[in-house]
């Protein structure tokens, strides 16, 4: 189910209904020029390469119509708040379509999350600030202007290099956009980031400036120590604060971040396949249970335990 049928509610649909009735001559026209739309470009014979381009103008017009007085009255209530929701849900659809591999559901998710640039880009064109076709001008440019290793004189013979090559025209863009030398190198992260992705940024920008583990065992290193530290905390007696726990586990949870980025991942998709692997694990275990003709409230630990490790075993390759 998607995002926006899940979002519609019962009312809500029947208020579309009626607003689709009353202009159906509009919707018929919409229809009638698609049609032929679609009638010329079979008789001209355009390839598929050459579809996307015409393929994401129909999209930019179904957008406009939906927002339109003779469109959707659900379209036309939201704003940029309202769906920024969507807009997250939507990249984490991508993001699991991407771990389990489903190029089809890829496929479909990626339309889902290209609805909402477009939508967000017809909001801002409504009221005069850009359109789209600014969206995709300026990323255009961007990309071009900041690889001087393919467009320009530039040589970068790894991945390392390209990178370095990437960093040093961002640098002059910050220069050249007003930006104070002596601004942070950490200015700039989106305090809406998840925590996780906050951390890994944090170390990103860090590590641009030479501040980081020089291997991975030095990081690994780091997280015994914010485990132990951790366990200091949790022996003193009388306890203590919660905000000095809550200080470790903090800490800890910045180090295994990090420890993610080393390793060439992020951690918010480490914690999404291990939360989905806990949830399949433990639902394989309900059922288990079930066909014991028990409850889990019923069962020991260290019957659940075993239960568990069986399922454990029997998804090890």
């Amino acid at each position: 189910m998607r995002a926006a049928d899940r979002t519609m509610s019962r009312r809500d649909g029947r208020r579309l209904s009626l607003a689709l009735a009353e202009n159906w001559r509009g919707l018929i026209d919409y229809s009638l020029t698609t049609i032929r739309c679609r009638s010329f470009r079979a008789a001209c014979g355009e390839t598929g390469a050459n579809l996307a381009g015409e393929n994401l103008r129909k999209l930019i017009d179904l957008t406009a119509h939906l927002r339109g007085p003779q469109g959707c009255p659900w379209d036309r209530e939201q704003d940029y708040d309202s769906v920024k929701g969507l807009l997250l849900e939507e990249a984490y659809e991508v993001i699991d379509a991407v771990n389990a591999r489903d190029f089809g559901g890829l496929k479909d998710e990626l339309g889902d999350l290209l609805f909402q640039v477009v939508f967000y880009s017809r909001l801002a064109e409504e009221e005069g600030r850009f359109g789209l076709g600014d969206v995709i001008e300026h990323v255009h440019a961007k990309l071009i202007r900041r690889h001087p290793h393919v467009f320009g004189e530039v040589q970068a013979r790894n991945a390392e290099e390209a990178l370095k090559s990437w960093l040093a025209v961002k640098e002059q863009e910050r220069a050249s956009g007003g930006k104070r030398e002596k601004d942070s190198c950490l200015k700039g992260i989106p305090s809406s980031l998840p925590s996780t992705l906050a951390a890994y940024e944090l170390g990103v920008r860090a590590a641009e400036v030479g501040f980081d583990w020089a291997n991975v065992g030095d990081l690994l290193d780091k997280v015994v120590e914010e485990v132990r530290e951790l366990r200091q905390e949790l022996a003193v007696q009388p306890a203590s604060p919660a905000a000095r726990v809550e200080e470790e586990v903090g800490d800890l949870l910045f180090a295994v971040a990090n420890l993610a980025r080393f390793l060439r991942t992020d951690p918010e998709s480490c914690l999404r396949r291990a939360n989905q692997k806990f949830q399949r694990r433990f639902q394989a275990m309900e059922e288990e249970v079930d066909r014991r003709g028990k409850k889990l409230q019923d069962c020991s630990l260290d019957e659940m335990e075993s239960i568990w490790n069986e399922i454990k075993f029997r998804e090890t390759p």
